[in-house]
């Protein structure tokens, strides 16, 4: 019946956490969504903002072109000698229309009526009035627009009079050029300039300079010449402006909802991870079952091995393998790390009993946390474990990080107290955190080990290889012990062989954290190999003899 009851439970907390991560991830999702439609309308409005940049300065060039070369070809018609609408003179202003890119049409006016023209020559011409002007500049130039001969249904054709000569200006150059920009209405304002085009007239320049702005749902922008009285002003509103940018803008919602929901999920993922890991972890150590790995410590150069640093390792229950620097950080914030501490101490001790009593030399180190030297409770479990594996503290190196150093009083006092029972000190990971020359020497440690970070830097250019011989000077100084972590190379080991002084080595060039069986091998095999090299000068002066 109980076994029922935790099968059931067990499914609803696993229903729960598929809803909570369901949720979340869809909640990410539209998020991410919103996001990403507020920088596709973002990237929308700014591109179109670029264009009508683009188009007002474009049609501005143009309308200037426009007035200069309009202005050219009707002084090039009224000059003209040839006889009146004849061959010649319309041959003349052929090349002429066919000469500018601004000009479509052009001929001559007598009576206010169309006498002859490059498209309609002089025979087709309808016997049509001219309408009155739209508007006369100040140059006596007359402006036509929408000629009732010239209408086109999509685009408003302009033409302009001067004596009896007239040209029609060529509208497709605005429109093919908006078409392309994606735009529709181009206000062109020229109160005093009568050879420029009013393209699609739906407002007027809000200045005489240029200027980007938005009047409520639409967007603008106007450039104004400098030579002439002329302001342009392209403009398109937001709804066209997103209708234009639509892929790109779907393309940004759907991203920003897949790298929401992405996002969702995984932080749902490592926040029921990090809980349930922390329930995985106590279940761990209360049932035993941290792994405790030694790592070998020898000494330079002989590489004969002196020491071993007991190390915990941890497969959670779904048989991932999880770094100590994730599970002791959570046991440390969770408040449990102490119990991690008394684990490996408990395992280190046992293991290494009959070693440690019978080789007086061999040192094993343990790591402790910060919290473990403000526990009162440390020291008593430290004594009462030593006790009962029958193992003298002489033989027991405590290691301390050297940031858990940071609070001064404690870590001095609890420091005395390890070494007045015994026990060496070593400053883990040195180099890293607090430590200086003064700090150091109050806190009367035995031993620095030098992190990895400094002995991996040894033969490249960075600047923390600078700072070896300053650690090494500085423990020279204090008569403090060396011990080199991380050693992985032959160089490495050779740069700390040539320091001077003896110096202990730890890293893969020596071996490996491996299981106690496999440690006990290797020290197994050394003593073997020493043992032979011992024999052998011996068996060569018995030969002497």
């Amino acid at each position: 019946m109980e076994a029922g009851r935790c099968v059931v439970r067990m499914k609803r907390s696993v229903k729960m956490r598929v809803l909570v991560s369901l949720t979340a991830t869809l909640i990410a999702a539209l998020c991410g969504a919103l996001c990403g439609g507020w920088a596709g309308r973002e990237f929308a409005l700014r591109q179109t903002a670029g264009r009508l940049i683009t188009a007002a300065t474009q049609n501005l060039a143009n309308s200037v072109a426009y007035s200069r070369d309009s202005h050219a070809v009707l002084d090039a018609m009224n000059s003209s000698q040839a006889p009146f609408c004849s061959e010649q003179d319309l041959g003349l202003i052929l090349q002429l229309v066919y000469r500018s890119p601004f000009l479509k049409e052009a001929g001559r006016i007598r009576d206010d009526k169309i006498a002859c023209s490059t498209a309609l020559g002089r025979t087709l011409l309808p016997n049509v009035k001219l309408p009155k002007p739209n508007f006369i500049g100040a140059d006596g130039v007359k402006v036509y627009q929408n000629l009732p001969l010239f209408r086109l249904p999509n685009a408003t054709v302009t033409s302009l009079q001067a004596a009896d000569s007239y040209v029609t200006l060529n509208p497709f150059v605005f429109i093919q050029q908006n078409q392309e920009l994606h735009l529709k209405n181009t206000v062109i304002d020229a109160p005093s300039n009568p050879a420029v085009s009013p393209q699609s007239l739906v407002s007027r320049s809000p200045s005489n300079s240029d200027s980007d702005f938005r009047i409520r749902d639409v967007l603008y922008s106007t450039r104004c010449s400098l030579l002439y009285n002329t302001c342009v002003t392209a403009s398109l509103s937001v709804t066209e402006a997103l209708a234009a940018n639509s892929g790109i803008l779907k393309v940004l919602i759907l991203a920003g909802a897949v790298v929401g929901g992405l996002l969702g999920f995984l932080l749902s993922f490592l926040y029921r991870r990090n809980r349930g890991m922390e329930q995985q972890l106590r279940r761990a150590i209360r049932k035993d079952q941290l792994q405790i790995v030694y790592q070998p410590i020898v000494d330079l150069p002989d590489g004969k091995i002196v020491g071993a640093e007991a190390l915990a390792r941890w497969t959670d229950e779904e048989g991932f393998a999880v770094g100590p620097d994730v599970f002791i950080k959570i046991a440390e914030q969770q408040g449990f790390v102490d119990s991690i501490t008394e684990l490996v101490v408990r395992h280190a001790l046992r293991d290494f009993a009959p070693l440690l009593r019978d080789r007086p030399d061999f040192h094993l180190s343990v790591n402790v946390a910060a919290s473990d030297l403000a526990d009162p409770g440390f020291l008593v479990m430290l004594d009462s474990k030593l006790k009962r594996f029958g193992v003298e503290a002489q033989s027991l190196a405590i290691e301390i990080t050297e940031s858990s150093t940071a609070l001064r009083e404690v870590a001095i006092a609890t420091i005395r107290r390890l070494r007045d029972r015994g026990c060496s000190v070593h400053i883990d990971d040195f180099g890293t955190g607090y430590s200086s020359l003064s700090y150091l020497r109050d806190l009367a440690v035995d031993t620095i080990k030098i992190d990895k970070s400094f002995t991996q830097s040894i033969g490249t250019d960075a600047v923390t290889v600078a700072i070896l011989p300053q650690i090494l000077a500085m423990a020279a100084a204090l008569n403090l012990r060396v011990i080199a972590e991380g050693i992985e190379t032959g160089e490495q080991a050779q740069y700390f062989t040539k320091a001077g002084s003896a110096i202990l080595a730890q890293g893969w060039l020596f071996g490996r954290a491996v299981p106690v069986s496999n440690f006990k091998s290797l020290l197994a095999a050394q003593n073997e190999m020493a043992a032979e090299n011992q024999a052998a000068p011996r068996a060569e002066a018995a030969h002497a003899l």
